[in-house]
């Protein structure tokens, strides 16, 4: 276990209608729950798009909970007893958390600073967060760029595990990747056609109101995903 700030991201799969509808009511319903637990600093509830997530479509079958702790002792004791995190485990078909250390970060969430960067560990999986708020005027143009990112993202078999998720539809967009070192994943950001190209277009276009580009370090998993943890294929490919 680690003493420095740590990020929890849990992923929750919901398969019967009963259980999607309680989901979704939590988007407003949790928040007066999250906002009580003991020892948490920022956190978002998060929905996602259909597929993967990289589409402006709802799924009403996964959600997300991020959250910032102290240390990670701190963060799997909160998640494992804390009433709502229980509460979203119980009606869940199938739920995975990953903990997570900042290793670099700039922009802004909402607002704030949200996450404490330290050392990154060398040689290690990398995870990427790239969080924008889309101005409203920009927000076609941002989306149709997003298929060919997605499927160029999808065919890159270096990439253990990606989703799209998000606050608000269209207008919040949260893309989330982990990758088996930091050198792979600059590769692909950097030289991937769609994607430097959309680069290039928000930039030049100026369509974000907000953005926030954040890694990390991976200290662990609990759960599953699909029936495995995401992390074997990086253990595997190692």
């Amino acid at each position: 276990m680690t003493d420095t700030p740590v990020v929890s991201l849990s992923f929750f799969r919901f398969s019967q209608p009963s259980s999607r509808i309680w989901a979704f009511a939590m988007m407003g319903l949790a928040r007066r729950a999250m906002s009580r637990v003991p020892d948490i600093g920022f956190w978002k509830l998060c929905g996602s798009g259909t597929g993967e997530g990289f589409t402006p479509i709802p799924n009403t079958g996964v959600y997300a909970i991020l959250a910032c702790w102290p240390d990670q002792d701190t963060a799997v004791h909160r998640l494992a007893t804390t009433d709502v995190f229980r509460r979203y485990r119980s009606q869940a078909s199938e739920c995975w958390t990953l903990f997570l250390r900042t290793t670099s970060v700039r922009g802004a969430w909402s607002g704030q600073a949200p996450f404490q960067p330290g050392a990154a560990a060398p040689g290690k999986p990398v995870a990427a967060l790239t969080r924008a708020t889309i101005k409203p005027a920009a927000a076609l143009k941002f989306w149709r760029r997003v298929p060919d990112i997605s499927r160029m993202v999808g065919d890159d078999p270096n990439v253990a595990f990606k989703i799209g998720i998000g606050e608000v539809p269209l207008l919040h967009q949260i893309t989330f990747s982990i990758w088996p070192d930091p050198e792979t994943m600059a590769a692909f950001a950097r030289t991937n056609g769609p994607h430097a190209a959309a680069i290039r277009a928000v930039r030049d276009g100026k369509w974000f109101s907000e953005e926030l580009y954040a890694r990390f370090d991976i200290l662990g998993d609990r759960g599953s995903w699909n029936g495995a943890s995401p992390l074997c294929a990086l253990e595997t490919a190692a």
